[in-house]
């Protein structure tokens, strides 16, 4: 399990007001609903975040994260996979009895390239038109997100924390990409992600790896004390290249 059920993400190291946040419902490009939840800061929008979860979908601990990246000042949407094969959640986001099992091995390459495409139209459409987006996973999330960093995707950058080489494919990176490594993640070894690291650098982009070491998968979360150090670098590292994007 990737969060325990009452996990929550670590504050980022820079705060702001959260002008609006909540859970909705996005259109895909091939017409699927898909659950959503979107947070956005009170200034101006510089760069968008699109959250890829992990295999549970659109969990509580993505809507918190959408909140936390609003509060950074970064207008976040955090989308579910399961909008081809479930119904969408009544309360918002999937609860800790859904079946993920049962739908993640439907999920689809395709499906996802869908809903980031939406989820990106979405932030510029409550933003600006040229708004640069960046997508941020976690384990099947993180995988896919790793994937796009080298598809065609209008996307300005890619990070993923502790995903799995298999599920990432083999696409030289076409754009920055940061991998988030749990140096004792018990899903995937340390030695494989930095391997995928090595095949994404074949096409010429940027592929920063940042292995912590004996830091379990998962252990970006605020309840994880012994991590918080970790959990601050981690932030560090997201927000510069945000920032780095914004600057153009």
């Amino acid at each position: 399990m990737c969060h325990d059920t009452d996990s929550r993400p670590p504050a980022p190291p820079r705060g702001g007001d959260v002008a609006e946040r909540g859970t909705l419902t996005l259109t895909s490009t091939d017409g699927t609903e898909v659950a959503a939840a979107y947070a956005a800061p009170a200034g101006p929008a510089q760069v968008g975040v699109v959250l890829l979860p992990d295999i549970r979908g659109l969990h509580p601990y993505y809507v918190a994260l959408a909140e936390r990246f609003a509060e950074a000042g970064l207008p976040a949407l955090a989308v579910d996979w399961f909008g081809r094969t479930a119904e969408l959640p009544e309360t918002g986001a999937r609860g800790q009895d859904f079946d993920w099992r049962t739908h993640i091995p439907q999920v689809t390459a395709a499906g996802v390239d869908a809903d980031v495409t939406a989820a990106v139209a979405y932030l510029r459409g409550r933003t600006r038109d040229d708004l640069p987006v960046v997508t941020v996973g976690f384990c099947f999330g993180g995988s896919h997100s790793w994937r796009l960093a080298g598809g065609d995707l209008d996307l300005a950058a890619c990070v993923g924390f502790y995903g799995k080489p298999e599920t990432s494919g083999d696409a030289p990176a076409v754009r920055p990409t940061l991998m988030v490594i749990a140096g004792a993640d018990a899903a995937t070894p340390v030695e494989a992600q930095l391997a995928l690291a090595e095949r994404l650098r074949s096409g010429g982009a940027e592929v920063e790896t940042a292995v912590y070491d004996g830091a379990p998968h998962s252990f970006f979360d605020g309840a994880h004390g012994d991590w918080a150090q970790a959990c601050d670098d981690v932030w560090r590292r997201v927000l510069a290249l945000t920032d780095r994007v914004a600057a153009g």
